[in-house]
């Protein structure tokens, strides 16, 4: 087995591509698509990629994709929306590829290597703590936020809303009928056609919604792009009157869905058309795609937990790689609480 690091991505041997596609199955934000998406649409000064892997003959056993800030900062390749991450891992010989990896990155001259944001039960960055460590590295790790998700365990859409709350329930019913009522209302499934349309109805529900202006625009326009060409992407637009005023970018990705953005235009928000929108891709997932399970992604927010029924953690690991200082162990662990604080 051999460690290479490469600095573009068209370096990577056609090997890699197993390896993508085995971890696409677990996340889409594992996937090739993601981190192509993320590296054409990345601002010009944070392009600088390192890709550490461990080859064997022409198979491709480990991918760590990295991004190097400075000579010495390194950081997971991620960027705003990026709500996991992890070492791509090849399923044979997992203890001697992590040592060949741990041993060819204890060799490169990063201070600071910062992993984030990962899953407190990821079994094969735990595995890679403890290869560095062996190796001299000690790792920090840090709560970065709360993620909650619903496994749906074969239920019907109808069994999902019946375990919702009351209130959750009579308040989209009540709306519902209000807005058809006074107004009338659609709400279309755009998924690989019309895409051009979409995007633009997305974009006129985002300039008229509570958010501040979009700084990674071409980036969420290209994942729609990329989702489209995979049958991935559920992008959900109500229209009154043939104008938008709610949307939710949604992705399905091997059985599993993620709620990736949420807006609606706050002329409208006393219709709730957010909550509706919520109910009508619910249906959708759980009864017609049939997911195991519906991820809300980053965050805690109060009204996750009226759509979601399990919490799990996200953290950072921040391996040091520096020398002990004279004055010991407590010195050390003050360096790197430091240094941890001056790179959020």
């Amino acid at each position: 087995m051999e460690f290479v690091c490469f600095t573009d991505w068209k370096q990577l041997p056609e090997g890699a591509e197993a390896l993508f596609s085995q971890a696409a199955e677990e996340s889409v934000f594992f996937s090739r698509p993601w981190f192509e998406n993320l590296l054409d649409n990345a601002p010009d000064d944070r392009r600088n990629i390192l890709l550490a892997c461990v080859l064997d003959d022409d198979r491709v056993m480990a991918i760590l994709p990295l991004e190097r800030r400075s000579s010495e900062t390194w950081y997971a390749l991620t960027n705003l929306y990026s709500s996991l991450y992890t070492l791509l891992l090849a399923q044979e010989n997992q203890q001697l590829v992590l040592e060949c990896l741990a041993s060819g990155l204890s060799r490169q001259p990063f201070s600071l290597l910062r992993l984030d944001p990962v899953a407190d039960d990821d079994l094969r960055l735990q595995a890679f703590q403890q290869a560095l460590e062996a190796k001299g590295i000690c790792c920090h790790r840090t709560f970065r936020f709360h993620n909650w998700i619903h496994r749906t365990r074969g239920q019907t859409f109808q069994a999902y809303m019946q375990a919702r709350p009351a209130r959750v329930r009579s308040t989209i019913a009540r709306k519902k009928r209000k807005l058809q009522r006074e107004h009338g209302y659609v709400i279309r499934l755009y998924t690989d056609r019309g895409l051009q349309r979409a995007m633009a109805d997305y974009n006129t529900v985002y300039k008229h919604s509570w958010k501040a202006n979009e700084l990674y625009g071409p980036f969420v326009e290209g994942l729609a792009q990329r989702l489209s060409e995979h049958a991935w992407l559920r992008l959900a637009i109500l229209y009154i009157d043939d104008m938008p005023v709610a949307a939710q970018f949604w992705f399905v990705v091997h059985g599993k869905a993620s709620i990736f953005k949420l807006v609606y235009d706050e002329k409208w928000k006393h219709y709730s058309p957010g909550s509706i929108l919520t109910e009508y891709l619910m249906e959708q997932v759980i009864d017609t795609d049939k997911v195991s399970e519906i991820d809300f992604l980053t965050g805690n927010d109060a009204y996750k937990q009226d759509w979601m029924s399990e919490r799990r953690g996200r953290s950072a690991f921040n391996f040091i790689h520096k020398p002990v200082p004279r004055h010991g162990s407590n010195r050390l662990l003050n360096w790197v609480r430091g240094f941890i604080q001056q790179h959020p």
